[in-house]
């Protein structure tokens, strides 16, 4: 894996200080429990653009993702490659008790992962039902986000396509913040409109055209090209054919 400088910004001083400390897999350990987590902890940086582990690669490690975006990816046996989730702060890296990774996963920005060896990360699960219930309830949040992304790739257009996208993203953003989705919601895209464009199965004409549209409807508007800002995020989920807030999705 290629790394970066850390520096004092990027990593949390301490488990109570760390930003996705409410919603990660550790979230509901006692102190005692995130001493223990501490023993088998380090963390890791790699590049935009850089795999963090090969489909098939032996994991040694699991991770939560603190800052950054990450991508999981399939590649089909002629070469072709399909996005099939984004990992956003507070996910998961890793499934426990299989030892190969399953996707690639590839930094979509820059990262800075939370990494706890595998081997005794398993042996807490079993010791601890705070990890145990945490890991299942984000297992079950990502089988939702499946589901949810089968009928967004599926059956819905490409300015649903588009709105969808977006709201994920807000309300994901929004929860990693503690922020309610009653008013102005802001955050930084986490993908070009090229690996948006490739993530919803539509042509890069197609998304700026519809993120175009977007604004000039008034759904969002932009500053620069990658910071949204949405005045009424209850529109934008009509604009995605949505009219419900939805479970947790990747």
């Amino acid at each position: 894996m290629n790394q970066i400088n850390l520096t004092s910004a990027q990593i949390p001083s301490g488990c109570q200080n760390c930003a996705i400390r409410h919603q990660a897999v550790c979230s509901r350990c006692e102190p005692d429990e995130l001493d223990r987590l501490e023993e088998i902890k380090y963390y890791r940086t790699v590049e935009a653009g850089q795999t963090v582990v090969w489909t098939g690669d032996r994991m040694e490690f699991v991770a939560s993702v603190v800052t950054g975006i990450a991508s999981l990816t399939q590649t089909m046996e002629d070469g072709r490659t399909q996005m099939v989730g984004l990992l956003l702060p507070g996910d998961f890296i890793g499934r426990p008790g299989r030892e190969s990774a399953a996707y690639d996963v590839v930094a979509t920005t820059n990262l800075v992962l939370c990494c706890f060896r595998r081997k005794p990360f398993e042996n807490m699960i079993v010791q601890t039902p705070h990890i145990a219930q945490r890991l299942l309830e984000m297992t079950l949040d990502e089988l939702d986000a499946a589901r949810e992304w089968m009928l967004v790739l599926g059956r819905k257009t490409a300015r649903e396509k588009i709105a969808s996208l977006l709201a994920i993203v807000a309300r994901r953003n929004a929860a990693l913040t503690l922020q309610g989705t009653d008013g102005e919601l802001q955050f930084d895209l986490p993908l070009t409109r090229e690996a948006m464009a490739d993530y919803l199965g539509l042509t890069l004409e197609t998304v700026s055209r519809q993120i175009s549209a977007l604004k000039r409807d008034e759904v969002i508007s932009l500053e620069g090209k990658r910071h949204v800002i949405v005045p009424d995020y209850r529109r934008l989920l009509n604009e995605a054919g949505d009219d419900s807030d939805g479970g947790m999705v990747i």
